[in-house]
């Protein structure tokens, strides 16, 4: 890694979000602004992620700002990708317009892909502090990200509607949940809901014949439905639905849930934890930490350094896999 630049103590910290939105973003962007406020900072809020820190788009921010916002879905700062972020003369160009509008502390709302801009950042003297906002839950060094507990109860409703028609017509359901390199979303809705066959991109083998054999198995039986929930990176639904329903003589239909998994006001727990963790990483910085990611661990909110969390891997529960097929039984 590149040597670090002079950092200095923290006076005006700036927060942006990044990257894929999240309900309960907004919660932690509420908690930045009023903990620091409460700490004697300045606050400027940066709109559009990166992007936005490149155009400066950047406004003072006070308590007032954050009024009227925890219960909401998405983002007040708007997100965007920033492909020019990712370049040499990008990095060095944000790190320029931040010292420009005195911000020498930032916090990232965001995944992977933000926190290296986070440690791009660092590099060049800002102190940074990342936060970890994904619905995906894909973040290996935390066991919370924010968005998560909504959008798999926006997921688990879904898949609940769609069994009562599933259940009417004597169907199978094949329902596409977000998750295109993870699987949490799909196997936690898809324990939530009882399903008999749960897809997970980073488990998945292939063995479509497999899911084939278990309905006729069933069917036989009795079974009169039967719903497969699959991750969106596992494959496409739609034609997995023709495959199973000529082998299977069983009428097979696709549903792609698709973004109103990103949507929606957030639960308590997203408000909550979103808070805590937008409280931390203000605390990190008042402390003269940097370069860190705030993380929820055994039940504690705590931080590691950004390298050391961009290097975990992280794989679904592998209890929690073997349980779900155990009760699909």
């Amino acid at each position: 890694m590149a040597k670090s630049a002079k950092h200095k103590k923290v006076e005006t910290i700036g927060v942006l979000s990044s990257g894929g939105d999240a309900p309960g973003m907004n919660a932690a962007i509420r908690a930045v602004v009023r903990t620091a406020l409460a700490n004697g900072l300045k606050v400027k809020g940066i709109r559009r992620g990166y992007s936005g820190l490149l155009d400066e788009d950047i406004f003072e921010m006070d308590a007032k700002s954050v009024s009227d916002i925890i219960q909401r879905g998405g983002t007040m700062l708007f997100t965007a990708r920033c492909p020019e972020f990712m370049t040499k003369e990008g990095q060095d160009k944000g790190a320029y317009i931040c010292k420009k509008h005195g911000i020498d502390g930032m916090i990232v709302i965001g995944g992977d892909g933000s926190f290296q801009g986070a440690r791009k950042l660092y590099e060049r003297g800002i102190n940074t502090i990342g936060v970890p906002g994904t619905i995906d839950l894909d973040i290996a060094c935390t066991e919370y990200t924010i968005g998560f507990d909504t959008a798999v109860n926006t997921a688990m409703e879904a898949i609940d509607k769609v069994r009562d028609t599933s259940t009417s017509h004597e169907r199978c359901s094949i329902i596409e949940v977000m998750g295109r390199h993870a699987g949490y979303i799909a196997l936690w809705s898809g324990i939530a809901t009882g399903a008999e066959n749960i897809l997970l991109p980073e488990l998945y083998d292939n063995d479509e014949q497999a899911i084939i054999q278990n309905i006729i198995e069933r069917k036989k039986v009795g079974k009169t439905h039967h719903i497969i929930i699959n991750a969106e990176g596992v494959g496409d639904s739609y034609e997995m639905a023709k495959r199973v329903e000529e082998a299977t003589g069983v009428e097979t239909r696709a549903t792609i849930i698709g973004h109103i998994q990103r949507g929606g006001s957030p639960t308590a727990k997203d408000r909550v934890y979103a808070s805590a963790m937008g409280a931390k990483a203000v605390e990190l910085l008042c402390a003269g930490k940097s370069n860190r990611v705030v993380a929820y661990k055994h039940g504690e909110f705590i931080d590691y350094d950004i390298e050391e969390a961009l290097n975990m891997k992280k794989m679904p529960d592998e209890f929690l896999v073997n349980m779900a097929k155990k009760l699909s039984r």
